[in-house]
């Protein structure tokens, strides 16, 4: 089984010394994403529900560039500052997962890179 490393700039690049994501044979691995604009490297404007669909967007442009999709997503873990912003962040999750979600953890964390309010991983098919 060979290991690749996944790179592109349709996501913000890695803030430390990690990959975007790395692919095996019949697998990709992500590292979490976070809401950043990946022009600039900031953190997109607004609350939890642009910070998710930003982390989702860029999560999406890691799993294309591995040569999977979102829909391919077998296991997500979202890490979000505030538990109370749970249900913004699950109606912006459900946009992008819709019929036949990826199983999925949730859990609080004291703090995430950049003052992120919410940080997402996932393990998906390839091919």
């Amino acid at each position: 089984m060979k290991k690749k490393v996944i790179q592109t700039d349709k996501a913000p690049k890695a803030i430390g010394p990690y990959s975007q994501a790395i692919a095996t044979d019949s697998m990709v691995y992500t590292a979490g994403q976070i809401g950043l604009v990946p022009a600039t490297g900031e953190l997109v404007e607004g609350g939890v529900e642009e910070q998710t669909r930003q982390a989702l967007t860029n999560l999406r442009a890691v799993l294309e560039a591995a040569g999977s999709h979102i829909s391919k997503a077998v296991k997500t873990t979202v890490f979000l500052k505030d538990m109370s912003d749970f249900p913004k962040m699950n109606a912006i999750y459900a946009e992008f997962f819709g019929e036949n979600p990826p199983a999925r953890s949730t859990v609080a964390v004291a703090g995430l890179p950049k003052g992120g309010l919410v940080e997402i991983e996932a393990v998906a098919l390839i091919g």
